[in-house]
């Protein structure tokens, strides 16, 4: 009687494994960032570095561009579910199409970001964002590695969906 075997290796082709290195270091690199600048710097610290950069410890109790950030506290529970629900959506996805290397490159980045910030708000109840990038007077939000590799990962993914509509 054949069985079954088990395994990281997806139906297109392709393992899942390389994928969920790439989202491991992101996170690793994320997560030994936050740790780096919260131990340098007190809350509201920032450090100029170019003449449109700065090193800054934040704290976002909200998502992208601090939305909900000033609710009650009930918005880092939501959030957190949101992420680990994201995350096991992603690895349904790398598994079911983990020979598509673009589509997976996006995916495994969104992937690590994702996890990086719920690593946060589980540890910690807020995001540690540290990078702040500005013109003039004018400051984008602070943001943090995780936030990179998500924006990275979602550019990716569009890059890919333009690909596959010119095939």
């Amino acid at each position: 009687m054949a069985t079954k075997k088990k395994s990281f290796s997806a139906s297109s082709g392709g393992s899942i494994l390389p994928w969920l290195g790439v989202a491991a270091i992101t996170l690793l690199i994320d997560q030994l960032t936050k740790i780096t600048i919260a131990k340098l710097f007190a809350y509201g610290e920032s450090m100029a570095v170019t003449s449109f950069f700065n090193l800054v410890l934040v704290y976002n109790k909200g998502a992208a561009f601090s939305f909900l950030a000033s609710e009650a506290g009930w918005q880092r529970h939501v959030l957190t579910a949101v992420g680990i629900g994201a995350a096991l959506f992603i690895l349904y996805l790398l598994k079911r199409h983990a020979g598509q290397r673009l589509f997976c490159w996006a995916l495994a980045l969104i992937l690590g970001g994702a996890l990086g910030n719920v690593t946060d708000r589980i540890v910690y109840g807020h995001v540690i964002d540290f990078l702040d990038v500005y013109v003039g007077r004018w400051h984008w939000p602070a943001f943090n590695i995780a936030d990179s590799a998500i924006c990275i990962g979602a550019v990716l993914f569009v890059l890919d969906e333009l690909r596959r509509v010119k095939k």
